[in-house]
């Protein structure tokens, strides 16, 4: 066993450690170090991997030229909102290829506008939005909530990627059921999961928990629990009374 595995030190750090899938080294943005093989710390990793420490990145912002059609988009884009009379380093935080995959980071107040012009531009037409992802970094200090929109061009057959952040303590996003009229029930969900509150959403209701549930189960920071399940005659202990290998 080498000396990085004996004093728990991160094996990501180590360029050379080949046996870790979809390593990114010390590349991209580090928000938290991970132990364990879920994250738990109040005794709820049942794994037997409470020794695995590695960090949790996202992927840096993308230099041009991002290759292929990426850099069409990217420049249609941004004269569409100059056009419009919008910087666009105002509205494009930042612009990311990771994995063959391009996402544009929009800033919340003009992610309205921004769909908008990707769905009505011709030179872009993305004319259908999949759905949004609701998505919680806790160690993404400022900007711990993530809603990511994936949008499809059928006519031009691409797909392309927003992602908007917003903070644990103002959650709020504009809703994009106006230009996305299928959003409607996907935002539903995300705040009912999330706590991600969209602005102008025509009936922002819970969809799955009940009315008076308290809290957003998919938060990372969400209490673990449960409830006990009999099974065949064995009783299953909710997981916050499980035994712990941490």
């Amino acid at each position: 066993m080498s000396d990085a595995q004996n004093d728990g030190a991160n094996p990501e750090k180590d360029l050379s450690a080949s046996n870790l899938p979809g390593q990114r080294g010390d590349a991209g943005e580090e928000i938290r170090v991970q132990r364990g093989m879920f994250g738990a710390n109040n005794g709820g990793d049942t794994s037997g991997y409470g020794g695995l420490v590695r960090s949790i990145r996202l992927p840096g912002e993308a230099t041009r030229p991002y290759g292929g059609w990426f850099d069409e988009v990217a420049d249609e884009l941004e004269g569409a909102l100059e056009e419009q009379g919008l910087v666009p380093e105002n509205a494009i935080d930042r612009t990311i290829v990771d994995r063959g995959e391009l996402t544009f980071h929009i800033e919340r107040e003009h992610l309205e506008r921004v769909a908008r012009t990707l769905r009505d531009d011709p030179a872009l037409r993305f004319e259908l939005c999949t759905g949004v992802s609701g998505v919680h970094y806790p160690g993404d200090k400022g900007r711990e909530l993530h809603a990511v929109y994936h949008l499809r061009s059928i006519t031009h057959n691409r797909l392309i990627r927003l992602e908007v952040s917003a903070p644990d303590s103002d959650p709020h996003v504009p809703s994009l059921v106006a230009v996305y009229p299928t959003n409607d029930w996907h935002e539903r969900e995300a705040y009912d999961f999330f706590g991600i509150v969209f602005d102008g959403h025509p009936a922002l209701t819970r969809i799955m928990m009940p009315d008076d549930w308290q809290g957003f189960p998919q938060r990372k920071d969400y209490p673990l629990g449960g409830i006990a399940v009999e099974y065949k005659g064995a009783q299953i202990p909710a997981p916050d009374q499980r035994r712990s290998y941490s």
